[in-house]
């Protein structure tokens, strides 16, 4: 099963999850940017290759449903309600993500 953290540049946010969860269950996770200048640049293949997406803002979900038509259900991209205002580790931002996508991956890990 692949996850996959989406924010803008995948510099701080993104990237803090991927690192955090990387070893969760068994389950494969990356992360990737809506900005083509990001480290990993989202992608129509990393796309349709994740079973689940957990995009930082509104915006990034929103993007992900309107330029992507291979990618998993709807109710399969999370928006996690987290602002760019943190820098990668910080505590608080590794304190919401355990919070808002841990239960997730939980759940994805009960059911495959």
């Amino acid at each position: 099963m692949r996850v996959l953290f989406v924010c803008t540049a995948n510099k701080l946010r993104s990237p803090t999850a991927e690192d955090l969860f990387k070893d969760f269950g068994g389950l494969d996770v990356l992360s990737a940017g809506t900005d083509t200048e990001a480290p990993r640049p989202l992608t129509k293949e990393l796309v349709a290759s994740a079973d689940l997406i957990f995009a930082m803002e509104a915006h990034h979900r929103e993007r992900i449903r309107k330029k992507y038509k291979q990618r998993p259900a709807d109710n399969r991209i999370i928006t996690l309600h987290i602002p760019d205002e943190y820098e990668r580790d910080d505590p608080e931002l590794v304190a919401l993500l355990k919070a808002r996508a841990e239960p997730r991956l939980h759940d994805l890990c009960a059911t495959g």
